[in-house]
């Protein structure tokens, strides 16, 4: 906070009483309350009093970008094949100079998060995101308001969350677009159902997924890199015991912690393992990178930071919420680094979820983020059929498939040609691939099984899009990119059209539909239309 100026000068000393006139302060500057990052629904939780005043809390404070339209201009630009700029992706560097937050705006937050009784934790390399902590009661004094401890109605789970929108005093108001970590009351599900009876083949195997998919011996991935984003951990053991029995001769996984990491193992190692082995099928010989980050907001923000800061080319997403269950701050904040990665040039394929046209589970029609963001491209589910073992058959849209309209993103140019009803939303999936009931041959947790969920769709399509890069790069060409532009540009014959199948409100028919995209990948005729 600014120390208060002193804006009257001293009275002079009267004649016959010499006591100076009282100093005349400034008054205190107004606050600006950022409404976008209220937590709705409080009153259908059980509220269990204030957070203790020395609990410690983190939060991630994002700043707006600079320079909004030219930004959205140079992204279609550098990912438009018929734009001279094509191909012309940016540095992490250069973007920070042109759409990143100033030095002196971020100055700015760091000093009053300061003065408030905050320690500054770290500052993105972008200037988008600046991670402090501290105790509550200073938490709650610098964004004023009321943290409280909370038992939801429905699951029961605990949790926190600000009692009111935060605020933040005019003169900031400006730049902060949203402060992750006022509450833990969401955290992102892993898109993955495990079928436990199945054994080695119970699943789809390398060589079926790469025979369906169509994907060449010729490429494998070799001198590309993929980056997974999640929220949990795995075991080495589980991943060697795969290749040794598929016989991939797959480069060990790094793993970069964020903001501390995932912690102990749990429930989502299966999706971690399921991630690794399924781009291992589709690209055995890619470097994968795993980027492990606790699942709450600020976790998500700084995981997207640390990947677009990598400049890995492709990042598979597997994990998700609802719209309707974030901020739509908290959505803007994610989406803004995601539009760093467009701009670099960087795919990110994400699973639409599980639950069908109802991705909140609450009887509504609702998309999963971020595979609803546009610089995203949303992965469905189908059911793959395959004749010979390793021929596509047929495929049907599976009934989990997430899909429907954005209630955030307005529809993107990609898509103003396969526009579906009357809606002006961002409408998801963009692409599919095998996410029913067979399931994928995965091993995790010390035993085979067959997993299956828009999760294992999504590091497909990444496996599929390292073949791509791998390709492209043979031959001096433009890889992938952001990647939906130009897999729009390609839909009309070098996917499956999947025609039958429902996700709930939603049927799959000719052509784009809103259960399972524009299709599945023929990835040889995608390589040879695409790559030019």
């Amino acid at each position: 906070m600014k120390t208060l100026r002193i804006i009257g000068a001293l009275v002079a000393p009267l004649a016959i009483a010499a006591v100076a006139a009282p100093t005349a302060l400034a008054a205190p500057q107004p606050r600006v309350a950022l409404q976008s990052d209220a937590v709705s629904g409080l009153n259908q939780a059980r509220s269990l009093g204030e957070l203790p005043a020395q609990q410690r809390v983190s939060v991630a404070v994002s700043l707006n970008l600079r320079n909004g339209t030219e930004l959205d201009r140079t992204i279609a630009a550098v990912n438009d094949p018929h734009s001279p700029q094509y191909g012309h992706f940016l540095t992490p560097e250069q973007f920070t100079a042109r759409f990143g937050p100033t030095d002196d705006q971020v100055t700015r937050v760091k000093e009053y998060l300061r003065g408030q009784g905050l320690s500054i934790d770290s500052v993105s390399a972008n200037h988008l995101t600046v991670d402090a902590s501290g105790p509550a009661a200073a938490v709650q004094k610098a964004f004023g308001t009321t943290l409280a401890n909370y038992r939801d109605g429905k699951t029961d789970r605990p949790f926190y969350a600000n009692t009111s929108a935060p605020t933040l005093p005019a003169d900031l108001a400006g730049t902060v677009l949203d402060v992750a970590g006022l509450n833990n009351r969401q955290i992102r599900v892993h898109h993955t159902r495990v079928d436990p009876h199945a054994g080695p083949g119970g699943g789809f195997t390398p060589t079926q997924l790469k025979g369906a998919y169509d994907v060449s011996s010729t490429y494998n991935g070799s001198g590309q890199t993929v980056a997974l984003w999640e929220f949990d951990g795995f075991q080495q053991s589980n991943i060697a015991k795969y290749d040794s029995n598929y016989n991939t001769g797959s480069p060990t996984p790094k793993v970069q912690q964020v903001s501390g990491g995932s912690g102990p193992l749990g429930d989502g190692q299966v999706e971690v393992e399921l991630d690794i082995e399924a781009i291992q099928a589709i690209a055995p010989k890619a470097a994968i990178t795993v980027f492990e980050a606790p699942n709450t907001d600020q976790g998500e923000v700084d995981l997207a930071n640390a990947i677009v800061a990598s400049k890995i080319s492709v990042t598979s997403i597997s994990w998700g919420l609802s719209e309707k269950g974030r901020t739509t701050a908290g959505i803007q904040a994610v989406s803004n680094v995601f539009k760093q990665g467009a701009a670099q040039g960087q795919s990110f394929f994400a699973a639409s979820g599980d639950d069908g046209s109802d991705d909140n589970g609450d009887g509504s029609t609702t998309v999963d983020y971020p595979a609803s963001d546009p610089n995203v491209t949303g992965v469905g589910g189908t059911n793959l059929s395959t004749s010979t073992t390793t021929t596509w058959k047929s495929e049907t849209g599976w009934n989990g498939s997430g899909g429907g309209y954005s209630s955030v993103f307005a529809l993107p140019s990609f898509q103003s040609g396969v526009k579906i009803g009357t809606s002006n939303k961002r409408q998801v999936p963009d692409v599919s691939a095998q996410g029913g009931p067979t399931g994928i041959s995965v091993y995790t947790q010390g035993q085979w099984t067959s997993v299956y969920g828009t999760s294992g769709a999504a590091p497909i399509w990444a496996g599929v899009a390292a073949v791509y890069n791998q390709a492209a790069a043979a031959k001096g060409k433009t890889g992938l990119g952001s990647a939906n532009a130009k897999l729009y540009g390609l839909a009309k014959t070098n996917f499956h059209d999947i025609t039958s199948g429902s996700n709930g409100a939603y049927r799959a028919g000719s052509g784009f539909d809103l259960v399972t995209g524009i299709g599945s990948p023929d990835t040889g005729k995608i390589l040879t239309a695409g790559i030019q």
